[in-house]
């Protein structure tokens, strides 16, 4: 037997004049609609189920009518069932824009702590492995207290000497980087000293310009390129200064800020071949001049142990001092006779005077005096070496005499 549509076709809805026709919305169909349209498709065995099914359709129009009528007014409430609410306020919290932040604050996440209690230093170095998402909180390091000593521009502090002792027992990277704080305190403590010890090196040395402390202070770290040492920092502080800072063809001061025996050297350490060829010429030729400067009373009384009042005296010191002997050539250099009666200073490649000094005569109130004190023996010895190597501009014998006879021409 055929089946008999069940379909009915909506009325016609009377419209108001008033208002804008409204869009053909979707009809949404409830649990209780698709079951009664599953019983419609149900075969009509009688007019009593035909009677039935069509009863049946009418109820599922006018719930899907009201249900319409439902959706267009949101005012009213969906009989919806208890899943289908839940649906739709997941769809409303969806639909909901995110609560915006203020720019520039930073969303908090709460991150586990890194409950290892080991050393720290682990954490520092190149491929440490730890959970992911694990939040590690290391304290920041802080310098060295000051103690009861304060730091001054005129003096070393003890903890600068500490601090180098430190780096010598830890020369590394990670170390030093975890002991920055430190490191900079030292570094500054340094640098005003060495400011305070260019006005020094000025007051005793006219030819000494103003220098700023970066073009006299050396950097700590070492050049290990072509060195079988691979510690990549010097466990000392150094400055020099010379006409031209702590670099050029100039002789120069230099000191040595370092635990267990510092130095203060001046002259030149290794020079150009140059620089050397012309020392040497001038002791072949007028070895008086390096023996008089060597006699300075000054000179000798802080450089050359008291030696004897005599050349032979002062060149003997001077060439067995450890900084000059101990690259001095074996044989004669080339040009000059072995037999020569200087040939002593001529094998030399150094031509230094230096001292050691203690701690205590760095630190504290006394340093800077101390080391003022032996600039000033020095300056003979400098002013030698540099009127040797770069002398300075001399008026010839011809200017002078041409600038006499001006002078008498216009007396005439």
């Amino acid at each position: 037997m055929p089946r008999k549509s069940t379909k009915i076709t909506p009325a016609p809805t009377s419209r108001s004049s008033s208002k804008r026709p409204a869009q053909d919305t979707p009809t949404r169909h409830s649990k209780r609609a698709k079951a009664t349209g599953r019983k419609s498709y149900a075969e009509s065995g009688s007019d009593d189920d035909e009677d039935e099914i069509k009863q049946l359709s009418i109820d599922s129009h006018e719930e899907q009518v009201s249900d319409a009528s439902d959706f267009a007014h949101a005012s009213e409430v969906d009989p919806t069932s208890e899943s289908e609410q839940e649906e739709a306020a997941t769809s409303e919290e969806d639909d909901k824009p995110p609560k915006a932040t203020p720019r520039g604050t930073a969303v908090k996440k709460s991150l586990a702590l890194h409950s290892k209690k080991g050393d720290e230093k682990d954490l520092w170095k190149s491929g440490a492995k730890l959970a992911p998402g694990t939040q590690v909180v290391i304290k920041k390091p802080k310098p060295r207290e000051a103690g009861d000593t304060p730091f001054t521009d005129d003096s070393i502090h003890p903890n600068t000497m500490l601090f180098l002792k430190d780096l010598a027992a830890n020369n590394d990277r990670q170390w030093l980087k975890l002991h920055d704080p430190d490191f900079r305190a030292s570094l500054d403590d340094f640098s005003t000293f060495t400011e305070k010890v260019t006005e020094k090196v000025m007051e005793a040395d006219e030819t000494i310009p103003e220098l700023p402390v970066k073009d006299v202070i050396y950097r700590i770290y070492r050049d290990v390129r072509f060195s079988k040492s691979p510690t990549p920092y010097k466990t000392y502080f150094s400055a020099a200064w010379s006409r031209t800072g702590r670099k050029g063809p100039y002789a120069h001061y230099y000191i040595q800020i370092q635990p267990n025996g510092g130095s203060f050297v001046g002259g030149f350490w290794q020079p150009e071949a140059a620089t050397l060829a012309k020392l040497r010429h001038d002791i072949d030729r007028k070895p008086h001049n390096i023996k008089q400067a060597l006699q300075n009373p000054l000179v000798r009384k802080a450089f050359l142990n008291k030696s004897e009042d005599t050349e032979k005296g002062a060149v003997r010191a001077f060439v067995n001092l450890a900084s000059n002997k101990s690259n001095a050539l074996k044989r004669h250099p080339k040009g000059y006779d072995q037999n020569h009666k200087d040939i002593d200073l001529l094998r030399l490649r150094n031509f230094t005077l230096g001292k050691k000094l203690r701690d205590d005569e760095v630190i504290g109130t006394g340093g800077l005096g101390r080391i003022a004190e032996l600039v000033a023996c020095m300056v003979p010895f400098i002013t030698y070496l540099n009127r040797v190597v770069m002398p300075d501009d001399e008026p010839s014998d011809s200017s002078e005499e041409d600038g006499s006879a001006t002078g008498q021409e216009e007396e005439d």
